[in-house]
């Protein structure tokens, strides 16, 4: 662990405190209907519903809801920019960068209870630069302190609080403060004056500590290989990851490690692709089980919407159709993008003052008895609808959130809908028949939902990013293609060509950050260049894509976008891709991401991007590259594996070489679309789809030569499994092709 200036702050309760610093107050004297209307584009944080005249500082003029939220807060606030920094040089200040973002609940109560303090504004305003950062549009500065933060604290998280010298050097920091001193931590006010008085004591011992501090960072994330290291052996690596993972396992309610749990579809990703490549052993079958409990138990539970869904018989089908409705109900914008998030807090009525968290989603006892009275005819009991209701969903009387959970008594006495019982032993329970009850439960759905229709919805951050746009599109894509819905596909395609209208600059290849949903609902364009996140997940998405709708544009573009990421981002030296790209004066660090997290590590996913562009093109360079990401993270990957579970997988692929599966065929007849739902039913992991269509001028016939050689056998559609470009006797029907695709 960095040890941070420990003089600085006392020990509260056994933890140190960090923060950092702020700027000068001053007066904002504009006010006119463009800016009113921008603010009416963040109605996100726990503030009132009050239209009296407020405060207006810089953040007015940003597109991000996260800065827009903050626009009105009393202390004087700058974007992350020169302006700032200029600042914080010329009065020789300390910068307070606070980085949190729209949907975030503690990020909310530190708003409410410090930076809408007009005290506290004041510290901050006349001693200060403050800086506000939202994470999801910048993540490069977003890193590169928390990981400061994380070396130098017990842990992490939003909103993060870091002060640093005027050079932008961390020296100290957090996550949440308190506004005053507590029994067990530090107030934010003490800790500012705290802060302040060191500063003005012991500035030139600051100014060294933050320099050490700088140097130790350097070191501590330097990843890279050295000379011609070797790949490390993926059979090692699997083994390990799978144990590590094992012993974390939460046997009773799936997941990993103890709470608090978040979805990590990194794990899930690794155990079903052990599974597939050990299906005959005990290991295999524990990996699948693993990986299903812990999707029905996330099913089951409180993050998962039980009203306004659909319902059916297949359970997992039925999982992720709620999910895309809700995605695309909710979360999507006219043109075609995704919008990042509903906020986690929200006004409970509408006669509300202040916003609470989970309001929008809880309910009590005396909520579903009111909208749920019918009696239930024919059974030996007197039960209403509610009845039956409250005690599938495990509905209590006086709630059933843990007062532990709930610092601020905001779901006392509210209810998370989570399933208790099985349908079999409801149904038994109550004396009803299977159906009966299915049909009970979804009406009562019904009837909450339109109840819940009546409360303010939550706050909605209508940001779009490129690398969560990528991310839906896969899954869209997957859907489509695994489901047999074109509709899934449809969406996925209306997305990809959003992102190449609105977030890439055919002139210079790049692909831009974020863009927003503007006045009249117009997109927005950022000035912020896309990360490397954003390379590789719209670059997954382009190839899944292809795979679903078989439009080789898509692969072309992803080939594109694959050579510009090479171009910004690769490393030559010690190899692997750099988050960044160079060139920013304001980052202390270039970074490589080292750990899959509720998002994977993007070098984790550009190792399989590399092997499918290859196997797409015949670009050797391309599976050279991809060894030598495994190598730069190698000595992580031997110990470690659990925190890079996706590389783990991906270091399988490598060394197992990517199967070509060649389809000969018209895409529209019916034998090519049996053999198209074997490859998409099947699951088998590493391997890409090829649809040679006979277009010899087309993108994939120029680039793989050996595809004019393959045809189709007796006029039908036919299929070959190829590796390293050297393919299998054809076969002709789904039973023939899934005997390949199986090991």
């Amino acid at each position: 662990m960095i040890s941070a200036p420990v003089a600085l702050l006392r020990r509260a309760g056994g933890r140190l405190l960090l923060r950092r610093a702020g700027l000068s107050r001053t007066s904002w004297a504009r006010r006119s209907i463009q800016l009113r209307a921008a603010l009416a584009m963040a109605t996100g944080g726990k503030g009132s519903q009050s239209s009296t005249a407020r405060p207006t500082n810089r953040l007015i003029y940003e597109k991000s809801p996260y800065l827009l939220q903050h626009a009105h807060n009393p202390v004087d606030w700058y974007p992350w920019g020169q302006e700032a920094f200029d600042k914080a040089k010329r009065e020789d200040k300390l910068i307070f960068l606070s980085v949190g973002y729209s949907t975030c609940h503690w990020c909310h109560v530190m708003e409410q209870e410090s930076f809408q303090n007009e005290e506290i504004g004041q510290i901050l305003n006349d001693n200060f630069v403050c800086i506000k950062v939202d994470r999801e549009e910048r993540p490069d500065v977003d890193k590169v302190y928390m990981a400061f933060v994380q070396a130098t604290s017990s842990g992490g998280g939003w909103p993060m609080s870091v002060w640093l010298t005027p050079d932008l050097k961390p020296f100290v920091g957090g996550t949440y403060f308190p506004p005053e001193d507590g029994i067990y931590q530090v107030g934010f006010r003490t800790v500012l004056l705290r802060i302040l008085e060191q500063w003005k004591r012991n500035k030139t011992s600051l100014m060294e500590n933050s320099q050490k501090i700088l140097s130790a960072l350097l070191a501590r994330t330097d990843v890279g290989a050295r000379g011609e290291e070797a790949p490390p052996s993926s059979k090692e690596v699997m083994s390990r990851c799978f144990q590590q993972l094992s012993e974390s396992y939460d046997e009773e309610y799936g997941g990993f490690s103890e709470s608090p749990k978040f979805p990590t579809p990194v794990n899930l990703n690794f155990l079903f692709s052990y599974w597939a490549l050990h299906r005959s052993t005990t290991e295999g079958a524990r990996a699948l089980q693993m990986a299903l409990h812990t999707l029905k138990m996330m099913a089951y539970g409180g993050v998962h919407d039980h009203i306004a869904q659909i319902s059916g018989d297949e359970f997992f089908a039925d999982i992720v159709a709620d999910i895309l409705l809700y995605v695309s109900r909710d979360l999507s914008d006219g043109s075609g993008g995704f919008y990042s998030a509903e906020d986690a807090d929200s006004y409970p009525t509408v006669q509300s003052t202040e916003k609470q968290e989970g309001a929008f989603c809880v309910w009590t006892a005396e909520e579903i008895r009111w909208n749920l009275p019918d009696p239930i005819e024919g059974i030996p009991e007197e039960k209403t609808m509610a009845d039956v209701f409250m005690h599938h969903y495990g509905v209590k009387e006086d709630g059933n959130v843990n007062p532990m959970k709930d610092p601020h008594n905001e779901l006392k006495g509210k209810n998370v809908l989570i399933v208790q019982y099985s349908l079999e032993l409801t149904a038994a329970r109550f004396g009803l028949q299977l159906e009966q009850l299915k049909t009970l439960l979804a009406k009562g759905k019904e009837k909450l939902s339109k109840a819940r229709g009546l409360r303010p919805r939550p706050h909605l951050d209508t940001k779009m990013l490129a690398s969560w746009n990528g991310l839906m599109i896969s899954g869209f894509a997957q859907s489509g293609a695994i489901l047999g819905k074109r509709e899934y596909t449809d969406r996925a395609v209306r997305a990809a060509s959003f992102l190449r209208h609105h977030m890439f600059s055919a002139v210079t290849g790049k692909l831009l950050r974020s863009c927003y949903r503007g006045q009249g609902n117009a997109v927005e364009k950022s000035s912020i260049h896309g990360f490397l996140e954003d390379y590789v997940f719209v670059i997954q998405a382009l190839f899944d894509l292809y795979e679903a709708s078989l439009d080789p544009n898509w692969l072309e573009w992803a080939v594109q976008l694959q050579h510009k990421q090479d171009e910004l981002f690769w490393d030559p030296k010690g190899f692997a891709y750099f988050s960044t790209e160079a060139g920013d004066p304001s980052l202390l660090l270039r970074m490589k991401d080292d750990q899959d997290g509720a998002e994977p590590c993007p070098n984790s996913i550009a190792v399989t991007n590399l092997l499918r562009a290859a196997s797409y093109t015949g670009h050797k360079e391309w599976v050279k590259k991809a060894g030598q990401i495994l190598a730069a993270f190698s000595e992580r990957l031997l110990k470690i594996p659990v925190v890079l579970p996706e590389m783990a997988r991906s270091a399988a692929a490598f060394h197992q070489t990517l199967k070509q599966v060649v389809i000969c065929g018209d895409p529209a007849g019916e034998d090519t679309r049996e053999l198209l739902h074997c490859y998409y039913s099947t699951y088998t992991p590493n391997r890409v789809l090829i649809l040679a269509d006979g277009d010899t001028k087309g993108f994939l016939y120029r680039h793989l030569g050996f595809l004019s050689s393959l045809e189709k056998k007796d006029g039908k559609a036919t299929a070959y499994l190829c590796e390293n470009f050297a393919c299998s006797l054809p076969v002709t029907s789904s039973q023939e092709l899934r005997r390949l695709l199986l090991p």
